[in-house]
């Protein structure tokens, strides 16, 4: 497993892909550009200095627990795993990042990145300076709570799985949820990879390895879910959906 040191700002570099908005569709700040009416000129004049990073391939850190907290960063492909390591070399899943989605946010309280992350495939990532970027909220309502929201939505992604739910139940809620955050960025709600090993989604989900791939067949022979290796299509999402409400209660 190669080792990829989160690269450090260079303050020369302001992310330029024009002027289309098209760009910021999968940013997790997108919504906030657009609240605002911002062009890319617009954030170049408020010196919101963004660096494209990557490519980090599967297996390489983004960075590591201890790390000196920079910046925060939004996926642009692919897929990050955060996790930690017990005292005892016991791996501990915190979660999946996927396209526009933040990493790094539980860091804003300390100096230092809490947990570690690591690429699962090819990932490219939208660099933001923590500093930079908090200066910028002060000054943009509209930044500053999106910032608020993404630490919101982090938080409560973190309790989602803390009940005392049925091995289906969690299974139901966590593909529900990827279903929806990709449908937020405009991907299939219905049709996406699992890009995440089934070991470490039972990790994520406090589950054993087999107990995930029983609940996974048992959904398929029930008509709710198609699995093919890691290709995933949801065809009665409905279902799913009841089974996961408990947990997702919305």
């Amino acid at each position: 497993m190669s080792d990829v040191a989160f690269p450090r700002l260079d303050t020369r570099v302001l992310a330029d892909d024009g002027n289309e908005l098209r760009f910021c569709s999968t940013c997790a700040f997108s919504q906030a550009c657009l609240d605002q009416g911002m062009d890319k000129a617009a954030l170049g004049e408020l010196h919101v200095l963004v660096e494209h990073v990557g490519p980090f391939r599967a297996g390489d850190h983004i960075f590591r627990e201890g790390d000196p907290f920079e910046a925060i960063a939004a996926v642009r492909a692919g897929t990050v795993k955060t996790y930690v390591v017990d005292r005892d070399g016991h791996e501990h899943v915190h979660g999946f990042h996927l396209p526009g989605e933040v990493i790094g946010l539980n860091a804003i309280d300390g100096d230092r990145y809490p947990c570690n992350a690591i690429a699962l495939d090819t990932v490219m990532l939208c660099r933001f300076s923590f500093p930079k970027i908090s200066v910028l909220a002060a000054r943009l309502p509209g930044l500053q709570r999106q910032l608020f929201r993404l630490l919101s939505r982090d938080i409560g992604r973190a309790a989602l799985l803390a009940g005392d739910w049925s091995a289906d139940q969690r299974m139901a809620a966590f593909l529900v949820g990827i279903s929806r955050r990709l449908a937020a960025r405009g991907f299939s709600a219905t049709r996406f990879q699992l890009t995440m090993p089934r070991t470490d989604i039972a990790n994520y989900l406090r589950l054993a390895p087999e107990t995930v791939s029983r609940v996974l067949r048992r959904l398929q022979e029930d008509g709710i879910l198609s699995v093919e290796r890691r290709e995933l299509e949801l065809l009665q999402p409905d279902r799913l959906e009841a089974l996961a409400a408990p947990i997702l209660r919305d």
